[in-house]
């Protein structure tokens, strides 16, 4: 009777039960039960509820938050001295509160429509700027999953100029343990043999395509890389370098002594720990690289009225255009933590990096003075903010961890006879003096820090090693100082972009749905985000809980006995999954097993994951309803019998169906020894209905950002996870610091940190607790609902192109528009530019079916949103229709100008065959709310032909004057 009344599917799921009549009565079906089984295949409908255990009735908002912090105080915050790639800092709370709890900065999608996404464009071509200015080299981009898939990026891009003719990459003993093991598990793939050793003594071979050194190195030595350097160019090899951001504000730049790559993280600018993440990697190089480079690269293009503006660079590049031809899977970048990144260098701006540097030192330099003075002893070597000692006489390394953890510090224990310490920002005095109370051993000390200040001194950087350029000049950097400035310059920003905080963002495959408030809540709590990634386990039993929880109830759904939630997007969950299959095969001695089915409508980081894995693919047909064709299906399957290694299939289809041969495509594979890879990109249509372990999957990537709603944040972050069969468990990731996944029998390392993009998790949590077993259903359900009263409504308009034996179609559509080129000259990339206009961001286009696009409501939109992006598509279609019918010209009309800004409709020439009111206020209710644009249609060619991934000059940015003057 006084249960919490604040329950959360009603606030999830749009449409309201009155509305529901409707929509069923538009589709032309009775019940919501009734189109679910018209739309599910029978034989893999599930016939119970899931069993999600204590949360299966599901929580209400209050209830699921109380739980969580119940969890999550079972974390303790130590001050963590452990360093090793990852740091504790001080996010600015503007930027905290108006950024990473903004949710018009975080349910942004990534800015394939330039047009309407100019705010963060900016913000991360800020973001290369200071990389760029940082390392010294002429591109960055924008940006990576972390420092060790950044690093494994590097070797992969030297293998590859080498034309995979030299085998051999090494790494320098000095460079981070878990950035080692994913660089060698990225290299097995490859077929590249990695040689671990010191970087003094390896001497280059014609077989060396390259090497990878850590600046500073993991014990915090700053070591002269340039004669390194030097030996390897002579050789024909090329160098990367881990380079810590904030050191290279005293350090020489890595471009300056030679290095050819330098990859890094931004976490210690702004982005808290986390647990390991989600953090930004960077990956920054020269010319000679710009067209190899991973990732998103920013860059500046022209509009139609010739202004510049921001767009993403070489699109082309994309793994949906190179397929199996791509050297990288990449899909996500960590854009919201770029972001943060950008705007933290913005705040402080250069003085201020640097004065935060300079604190590190001091703090490092003041805390080995007292450690000497207790009879530790430290090599006399260059350090920037970490230090590596023994332990006080007679006192062993475990008893100094032990100490510590007593005394609320945590250190690293390098090896038996020696700890490092790092320093950050946070570095306190009251944290310097724990240390010291640590090392003593918990008893009192002599000293005390200003006894100790004469002692104290920064270490001198070698004069080879010192930075002498000048870094961070633009005036972007060098605006922003008080809070107001920065302030407004966020709002500015976010302004400049639509997100879900302005309308629907229907893409196909990307399931932009609710991120709820109560679901976000717990990211910036302090026993979530302040937590290092190797913090002994006593400290985070709290984590240990959440993720276990959170693997039950992904295991439940999916119908999978094991869990991982390393993988830090969904392509690295692909990656995850085959290479796990091809462990499984080794172990059988199987290994002879290479080839990858995939079908021609697969999502292209399919064939770019398989052929990471040493995979060879073989391309599967479509029939022409858009399901997989079996007859080639198992004649495929039957000729590479021997050596099929997985057929790797997205369901429902890409096409929006639900294929009824789900199980025979899942037989035929198993027939021939093959393994079921199942991409789980589309799994919003399958939580509580079915289940890819239920009907016979052996594994599955799931986007948790996408059915599980955490935010795309602009571009990223991202979490992959991937669920196995019991077969398949052995040979989960495992990680190199902390034991986990199959310990000896793991395929290897896909991330820095042991769960990946842990701090986000909860999220995904709080989402399924709240919806509980029937919400999960409900939301599927609705989702599924959504999709068929849109396609039902606009089928009279356009033609809808694929639809399942009953005639509906699962959680998203695809509209056919290759008519209209003909008949009118309007494409799909017109229709999504007009719907600008209409205050909406376009659907998918060109995907998977070139001249279409690709509408996926989601369940978390009502009714009346529905309607009114189903009627402002049907005002395009009579847009169109005027065209046809010649009352307006192919090549100068409303959707060929389209989308139409401010500063376009309010000068003084209007020379266009149609009124500025209807250009910019198609339908009622614009005038009342309006999304402008800031930018006309962008320039493409132009923009690949002139690559420019810096910040431009101020001026080129201001409006001519003919536009000042009206704006005055």
């Amino acid at each position: 009777m006084l249960a919490a009344k604040d329950r959360f599917e009603p606030r999830h799921n749009g449409p309201r039960p009155s509305d529901i009549p409707e929509m069923l009565e538009t589709i032309g079906v009775d019940s919501v039960e009734s189109l679910v089984r018209k739309t599910v295949p029978s034989q893999i409908l599930l016939d119970r509820a899931l069993n999600l255990g204590k949360y299966s009735g599901g929580l209400a908002e209050s209830d699921a938050l109380t739980e969580l912090k119940r969890i999550s105080d079972q974390n303790t915050v130590n001050r963590s001295f452990i360093g090793m790639g990852y740091s504790d800092c001080k996010t600015p709370p503007v930027i905290l509160r108006n950024v990473l709890e903004n949710p018009g900065w975080y349910t942004q999608y990534t800015p394939y429509q330039p047009e309407v996404a100019q705010g963060r464009l900016e913000c991360l071509m800020t973001f290369q700027t200071m990389m760029m200015d940082l390392t010294g080299f002429e591109l960055c981009n924008a940006s990576l999953l972390d420092e060790s898939t950044a690093a494994a990026e590097a070797m992969t891009m030297i293998h590859g100029d080498a034309r995979s003719k030299r085998p051999i990459f090494f790494i320098d003993e000095k460079v981070h343990p878990q950035t080692q093991a994913v660089v060698k598990t990225r290299a097995a793939g490859f077929g590249v043999k990695i040689v671990v050793g010191s970087y003094k003594d390896f001497e280059f071979t014609k077989e060396v395509s390259g090497a990878l050194v850590q600046y500073p190195a993991t014990d915090g030595v700053i070591n002269d890389y340039s004669d390194f350097a030097e030996k390897a160019h002579a050789a024909g090899a090329k160098l990367a370098v881990a380079a810590d951001v904030l050191s290279l504000t005293k350090l020489q730049p890595p471009a300056m002594w030679g290095a050819d790559i330098a990859v890094g993280t931004s976490q210690r600018l702004g982005v808290p720990l986390g647990f390991g993440g989600p953090h930004a990697g960077y990956l920054a190089t020269g010319q000679a690289f710009a067209r190899k480079m991973p990732g998103r690269i920013i860059g500046v293009s022209i509009d139609a009225e010739g202004k510049p503006a921001y767009r993403m660079a070489m699109q082309t590049r994309e793994q949906h255009i190179r397929r199996d031809k791509a050297t990288s899977n990449i899909c996500t970048a960590q854009a919201l933590l770029a972001n943060v990144s950008a705007l933290y260098g913005m705040y402080h701006g250069p003085e201020g990096l640097s004065k935060i540097a300079t604190h590190c030192q001091e703090s490092a330099s003041l805390i080995l003075a007292g450690l000497k003075e207790l009879g530790c002893a430290s090599e006399d070597a260059p350090y920037f903010d970490t230090i590596k000692v023994s332990p006080p006489p007679g006192v062993s390394v475990d008893a100094v961890m032990e100490s510590g953890y007593k005394n609320g510090v945590n250190f690293r224990k390098f090896d038996d006879s020696s700890l490092t310490l790092s320093t950050d920002e946070t570095t306190s005095l009251a944290d310097v003096e724990a240390v010291w109370k640590a090392f003593a051993m918990g008893k009192d000390f002599s000293f005390t820090a200003d006894s100790l200040l004469p002692k104290a001194a920064v270490p001198e950087i070698p004069s080879a090693l010192k930075r002498t350029s000048l870094f961070m000049t633009h005036p972007v950097f060098n605006t922003h100082r008080s809070e107001h400035q920065m302030l407004r310059y966020i709002f500015k920003l976010a302004n400049k972009d639509i997100s879900l905080v302005h309308c629907m963002i229907p893409l196909g495959s990307c399931t932009m749905k609710l991120n709820s408030t109560a679901e976000m809540i717990p990211i910036t709590w302090e026993k979530i985000n302040r937590i290092h990634p190797f913090a002994p386990a006593a400290q985070t039993k709290g984590y240990a809980e959440l993720i276990d929880s959170l693997e039950k109830i992904l295991c439940e759904i999916t119908g999978f006995p094991g869990m991982s939630l390393q993988p830090n997007s969904g392509a690295s969950g692909e990656y995850a999954g085959l290479r796990a299959i091809r462990a499984y095969q080794e172990s059988k001695g199987e290994g002879a097993r290479d080839v990858c089915l995939i079908p021609v409508s697969a999502h292209g980081t399919n064939p770019a994951s398989a052929a990471m894995c040493g995979m060879r693919i073989i391309a599967v047909g479509c029939d022409e309803d858009g399901n997989i064709d079996m007859a080639d299906l198992k004649a495929k399957a039957e000729k590479h019998a021997a050596k099929l290694s997985a057929l790797m299939v997205t369901y429902p289809s890409t096409h929006g169906v639900f294929e009824e041969t789900i199980v025979d495509i899942c037989d035929t594979v198993h027939a021939a020894g093959g393994q079921v890879y199942m991409d789980g990109a589309n799994m919003n249509a399958q939580v509580g209905l079915c289940g890819p372990g239920y009907f016979g999957a052996d594994v599955c990537h799931l986007n948790l950002h996408k059915t599980f709603c955490i935010p795309h944040g602009g571009g990223g972050p991202g979490v992959g996870p991937i669920g196995v069969a019991e077969h398949l468990k052995p040979f989960l990731p495992g990680h190199p610091v902390v034991p986990m996944g199959g310990k000896e029998t793991a395929f290897g390392t896909v991330a820095g940190a042991p769960w990946g993009s842990a701090s986000i998790l909860p999220i995904s949590w709080m989402y399924c607790v709240m919806m509980g077993s029937q919400g999960l259903r409900a939301a599927t359900e609705t989702a599924i609902l959504n999709a068929n009263y849109m396609a039902a409504r606009l089928a009279s308009h356009y033609k809808v192109l694929y639809t399942g034996k009953s005639g509906t179609c699962a959680h998203e559509f695809i509209l056919d528009l290759r008519d209209f080129k003909a008949s009118a000259g309007v494409t799909e990339a017109d229709i999504a530019k007009r719907l600008a206009d209409y205050n909406f961001h376009a659907p998918t286009m060109s995907w998977p079916v070139g001249g279409t696009i690709m509408i996926e409501p989601t369940e978390s939109e009502d009714k009346a949103e529905l309607d009114r992006f189903v009627d402002s598509l049907i005002s395009i279609r009579k847009e169109i229709a005027e065209i046809e019918a010649g009352r307006q010209p192919k090549d100068n009309n409303v959707l060929k100008n389209a989308p139409h800004t401010a500063s376009v409709v309010t000068a003084t020439n209007w020379d266009r065959p149609y009124s500025r009111a209807k250009a910019v206020y198609p339908m009622a209710g614009l005038r009342q709310e309006k999304f402008w644009p800031t930018t006309s249609r962008l320039n493409d060619t132009y923009g690949d032909r002139n690559l420019v991934c810096s910040c431009p000059p101020i001026e080129s940015l201001i409006e001519n004057e003919e536009d000042l003057e009206l704006m005055n």
